[in-house]
């Protein structure tokens, strides 16, 4: 049955307000591959309660509302949905432990046809639990596999972030772990896509995949540390597209090229595969 696309973009998604603890930030931390050299004293800082820092990417975890589009009331094929991009702006320093609240909504629905699915655009608000200061807008496009079709009004594609023609300038490798996935899905995001072999396969994979936002986590890391030192200060804006999945256990090699003014396109590929698996990325950094 065909979604009903007013239903949809209406959907009252709850308010979620959420207490951080020091553990919450370690874990997160750890789930995207921080500490996995433990002589590296810029990674500790994110791992080690004594001197804890906030990972940037640690945004994307605060104030989520959990796997609705699961719900039924949504009309959404959830077992065919595909994570497709991902955006982040940071307003202030994030909290290392305190209260978040997120407020997520429907911006956007576009139907590609039947037979093509359909994207879904959603953005989040985090704010500060206390203060009602605005932390970081999460905005993300949901690619709906199996709901092309609807008909109705379509909202405009919204374009990418072009890719350099010439040869990256720098890059950067980072190992995931085998396990890593399951490790993720502590931070609250359990879509069984990333844990069950049985769901992997009804969604047309051969095993589970690893979490686009863990990926998103690891090219998070790759760019804070070669671009802004390990300074949290530094990143103001970063969005990416996902155009494969990455196998727990893969490296992640990120590519950069730098577009000036505190500018970098970025992509990621598995180089054993040669996949390219994220793309027409952007990292702005502030002064």
């Amino acid at each position: 049955m065909p979604i009903d696309p007013e239903r949809l973009r209406n959907f009252p998604i709850p308010e979620t307000r959420q207490r951080v603890t020091k553990r919450d930030t370690i874990l997160y931390a750890l789930s995207i591959g921080l500490g996995q050299d433990p002589l590296d004293e810029r990674q500790l800082d994110f791992v080690y309660e004594a001197r804890l820092k906030p990972f940037p990417s640690l945004a994307v975890v605060l104030g989520y509302p959990g796997f609705w589009l699961r719900n039924l009331d949504t009309g959404v094929d959830w077992t065919r949905l595909v994570h497709g991009e991902q955006a982040i702006t940071w307003h202030a320093p994030l909290p290392v432990e305190g209260e978040v609240i997120g407020r997520t909504r429907v911006t956007g629905l576009v139907d590609r046809g039947a037979g093509r699915g359909a994207l879904l655009y959603s953005a989040r608000e985090v704010v500060d639990g206390a203060t009602g200061s605005p932390l970081a807008t999460l905005e993300q496009t949901t690619v709906l596999r199996g709901d092309g079709g609807f008909g109705g009004p379509s909202d405009p594609v919204r374009p990418p972030h072009p890719m350099p023609e010439r040869d990256p300038d720098d890059a950067v490798e980072l190992a995931t772990r085998p396990e890593q996935a399951l490790l993720y899905r502590l931070n609250g995001d359990d879509n069984p896509l990333h844990v069950d072999p049985a769901v992997a396969r009804a969604a047309g994979f051969d095993r589970p995949i690893l979490h686009g936002l863990c990926t998103l986590g690891v090219v998070m890391h790759a760019l804070l540390r070669r671009v802004c030192g390990y300074d949290i200060t530094k990143p103001r804006h970063l969005a990416l597209r996902f155009s494969a999945p990455v196998l727990p256990g893969e490296t992640i090699r990120t590519e950069l090229w730098d577009e000036g003014g505190g500018a970098f396109s970025f992509l990621a590929r598995v180089p054993d595969r040669n996949a390219v698996v994220v793309t027409n990325g952007l990292f702005r950094m502030n002064p």
